[in-house]
């Protein structure tokens, strides 16, 4: 007897590949395994065997491999149509089972991962006659009858670790291989391909040019389905701050282009063809495969991304880190895996292209350069506003119209509650929030959400603005603060904001409005209450005595706010998991208020409703070991309602405390809303 094999089961209507993809995926694992192949077509008995034939299986063939010993089982001889040859099946480290039952209620038990092939019913139909020709046609009703008869009462395909569509183009192999290391039950078999996977060469090319960034993106991924731009639209004194030095261009495309969205403790990747269902916490999976493929930068560049995961991280991942269980009605995280991106420097006037080494590298390079070519002549041309002339520009279109979640008065009646709480001694401050809303109908007035992104970011740039498109559900955010920052080296650091007021036009009455915040006592007390809260949460991962702040209380003034920003500094334990790191630091404290735990209990009572993306995170985690978010705020959200029109969201919040003025506080979310509304033309609801 052998020890037990890893057992993969590939199952799926007839007609649907099964089999080409079983001997596919056999012969690329036989590169580093041993692999044996049992095919169920040569055990059911008859045209109207089916259940008769996954019984014989389980019993004669799975049960057997399964504990690492021969299966003796009796062949079904289909000109004769009667029982043939006894015959046998030796186990082996990987046994591949394939065909209509494969993984049946009665079988998953025995397996160690299911895959579903699907494909359409004309291509299936066409396939199956063309292998077996007449002799399947006059049994392909009756056969067809017992497989959905079996369906109605045993949805494989729901309990599936991988869905594939199999267009009979020779992708699928490759992207089961993909999809199957992703599985934890594999991951010790499949060693030798993780190492494969890991092993990666990163192609980086620098030309020193300025392009304009908005034609850029639409250039290169304006027909992606799912592309992110990591938008530091900032500029100051003409050069580009530290947190703005860096805009990143991606999309899923590509040889190692993948998607991953996040909902409910089930994490779903997509690459190429094959769709791979992780049941678990997000963090977990997010620190498996983040950071062990590790890509060195190349000489003379400067930014820690070297290709990797990029996108959001939603508020109600809270559940992981110490909240409670919200559900939301969009994914709780949805990330692009980029093996190729583009990066624009700021600070030096130049564009790096990175691509990691495959077959579709060198055409995809070429393709980036002429767009790169393009949106610099474009920006030479005309350089004042870029992007200008594909934004929305207000009063050009109708403004769309916004509706509180909460009115006024509604509103105010929480921070009563939230300041009842905190004299109670339950929290000592709350990051209370709620959402305004719009719904635009279809027709030749609907939101685009490429101009809409553009608008906002002329009307309000920041140093962590931000684009996401996930095939409907696009997030156009215009964020000042950082979240949270692990540098390659383990260096940490988090940027919170407490404390708000409104730019003024007139120069004197602008810097009396900074004055004021500068000098409040109750936005600083804000501010530092939850400095020492980031300091706790980075200190559970950090180097003993590394946990400093170099900046409190500071203030910045971008185009519509003046904003309070401390900086506080780490150096994470060498050898700790980052992405659990990233965890303990989750939400952002100046999202919640503090004591975190507590106060999240607070809110989920007061706001009685998701916050979605909004108060989550924003940004990119690099094969470099480094990552960089920001918080989600400014953020809109726009998804599409499939009747062709478009749902809008804004949340906004302020951070209450025992002296707050509910007035002041109101007035405060509303000043937060300006930045993103005044570009849509549209106002803060009246209530």
């Amino acid at each position: 007897m052998t020890p037990a094999p890893v057992i993969i089961a590939i199952d799926g209507r007839s007609g649907a590949g099964k089999t080409t993809l079983a001997i596919e995926l056999a012969a690329r694992l036989r590169e580093h395994h041993k692999v044996s192949l049992f095919h169920l077509e040569d055990i059911y008995p008859g045209w109207n065997g089916l259940a008769a034939g996954i019984e014989r299986y389980v019993t004669t063939v799975l049960a057997p491999l399964s504990r690492g010993e021969a299966a003796e089982w009796v062949s079904w001889d289909w000109e004769n149509h009667y029982d043939g040859p006894a015959r046998t099946t030796l186990p082996a480290e990987i046994v591949i089972v394939e065909g209509v039952g494969a993984a049946a209620s009665s079988a998953r038990p025995l397996l160690d991962a299911v895959v579903w092939a699907e494909s359409s019913d004309g291509d299936r139909r066409t396939r199956a006659l063309a292998r077996d020709g007449s002799t399947y046609e006059p049994f392909w009703d009756q056969w067809a009858a017992q497989e959905e008869e079996w369906l109605a009462t045993d949805a494989v395909q729901d309990h599936a670790d991988i869905q594939v569509l199999n267009r009979a183009d020779g992708t699928a192999p490759d992207d089961v291989l993909r999809a199957l290391q992703y599985l934890p039950a594999l991951a010790a078999v499949l060693l030798p391909e993780l190492s494969a996977r890991r092993g990666l060469q990163l192609h980086a090319e620098r030309l020193d040019c300025v392009p304009d960034a908005a034609l850029l993106f639409d250039s290169l991924y304006g027909r992606s389905p799912n592309a992110v731009w990591l938008d530091s639209s900032l500029r100051t004194a003409g050069a580009a701050a530290e947190r703005s030095r860096f805009s990143i261009l991606a999309d899923d495309g590509g040889s190692f282009g993948q998607e991953a969205r996040h909902r409910s403790g089930v994490t779903r990747l997509t690459t190429g063809t094959a769709t791979v269902a992780t049941a678990g916490p997000f963090f977990r999976w997010l620190d498996g495969v983040w950071g062990r493929r590790a890509v060195r930068a190349p000489e003379g560049y400067a930014c820690e991304f070297t290709l990797g995961w990029l996108g959001y991280l939603g508020y109600e991942l809270k559940r992981e880190t110490g909240g409670s269980d919200v559900p939301s009605d969009i994914p709780d995280a949805a990330m692009i895996f980029a093996g190729r991106a583009v990066v624009l420097d700021h600070r030096e006037g130049s564009v790096w292209l990175l691509a990691l080494a495959a077959p579709d590298a060198t055409e995809w390079l070429d393709f980036a350069r002429s767009a790169v070519a393009a949106a610099s002549v474009a920006a030479a041309a005309d350089p004042s506003e870029p992007g200008a002339s594909a934004a929305v520009v207000p009063g050009t279109q109708p403004a769309p119209a916004f509706t509180g979640r909460d009115t006024e008065q509604a509103y105010k009646l929480k921070i009563a509650e939230a300041q009842h709480e905190i004299a109670e001694g339950n929290t000592y401050e709350v990051c209370l929030t709620t959402a305004v809303s719009a719904a635009v109908p279809a027709g030749p007035d609907g939101v685009d959400p490429w101009r809409t992104y553009l608008a906002l970011r002329r009307k309000n740039p920041a140093p962590f603005a931000s684009y996401l498109r996930f095939g409907g559900l696009t997030v156009a955010s215009t964020s000042p603060e950082r979240f949270l920052r692990i540098a390659a080296d383990g260096g940490m650091r988090a940027e919170p904001i407490k404390g708000t007021r409104p730019r003024a036009a007139e120069p004197a009455r602008d810097q009396e409005l900074r004055d004021d915040l500068e000098s409040s006592p109750k936005d600083r007390a804000e501010n530092i209450m939850i400095v020492d809260l980031l300091r706790n949460d980075l200190s559970h991962f950090a180097v003993a005595g590394s946990v400093t702040v170099s900046r409190l209380c500071a203030i910045e003034s971008y185009a519509t706010v003046h904003q309070m920003v401390s900086t506080i500094d780490a150096k994470l334990k060498p050898g700790l998991p980052r992405a659990e790191a990233v965890a303990a630091c989750f939400p952002a404290g100046s999202m919640t208020g503090a004591p975190k735990i507590s106060t999240m209990a607070i809110l989920d009572r007061l706001e009685g409703a998701p916050r979605g993306v909004y108060s989550g995170a924003i940004g990119y985690f690099s094969l470099s070991g480094a990552m960089d978010t920001a918080v989600a705020i400014r953020t809109l959200v726009i998804r599409a309602d499939g009747a062709g029109g478009t749902e809008l969201s804004l949340g906004v919040g302020g951070a209450i405390t025992a002296d707050s003025s509910p007035q002041e506080e109101y007035d405060e979310i509303r000043t937060k809303a300006y930045g993103v509304l005044s570009a849509l033309g549209a106002g803060f609801p009246e209530s």
